[in-house]
């Protein structure tokens, strides 16, 4: 994440913080591989403080690419996956620099590396576009992790909202996906009470 006191969330697209990236993403390595961690999410990190997105953002997307190119080839000697993750700049972070889907999918497709991936969080998908049973299937070939959270509160899946959880998991479930899916939400009470909803969809689908 670069130095948070400072104001940073990421530094992979941030142009003159190269150095620092590679320092940060190699303790990332070191870390990943001491608890077993496979994939590690790539942060692209925030537009300049005083600079307009779009005066930057042809120097933001060479940083990143060349950065990702980096990170793909260290990756690949620890058998590592790289994750991309857009994050919503309406709500969530105004200056993260790699908002959507799209603008994520066009990078990877630049920078050519089949150990990158898409990180993608239907909380900020659903945010900034909408349109989740066509993205899914669309972007279905790049993801490497999916998170989840009830829009616009960010709660449990089973909270009120926007999503229709269910459906989604059967879409997830119908297209192949195979891997983990994160429960990145501010959980209403504890843990355990937080995940009826799980138990509830198993029980769903004739599982204990």
């Amino acid at each position: 994440p670069g130095d948070q006191e400072a104001g940073e969330l990421g530094l992979a697209a941030v142009p003159g913080r190269q150095a620092a990236f590679r320092h940060g993403l190699e303790a990332a390595v070191h870390y990943a591989k001491a608890v077993g961690c496979p994939r590690i999410h790539v942060m692209a990190g925030r537009v300049p403080l005083g600079r307009h997105r779009a005066a930057v953002a042809g120097e933001m997307e060479t940083t990143f690419i060349e950065n990702l190119r980096y990170t793909a080839d260290l990756l690949a000697q620890e058998d590592m996956i790289g994750l991309l993750e857009p994050i919503n700049n309406r709500i969530t972070d105004p200056r993260y620099y790699l908002n959507t889907p799209h603008q994520a999918a066009a990078i990877l497709e630049k920078v050519g590396r089949p150990n990158l991936k898409l990180q993608l969080d239907l909380f900020h998908c659903q945010i900034m576009d909408g349109n989740l049973s066509h993205n899914l299937e669309t972007y279905f070939p790049l993801i490497g992790h999916i998170q989840i959270a009830q829009v616009p509160g960010r709660h449990e899946p089973d909270s009120p909202g926007e999503l229709n959880f269910s459906y989604i998991f059967e879409l997830l479930e119908s297209l192949g996906y195979t891997g983990y899916v994160g429960c990145e939400y501010a959980p209403k009470g504890d843990t355990l009470e937080g995940l009826g909803w799980l138990r509830s969809y198993w029980e769903s689908r004739g599982l204990q």
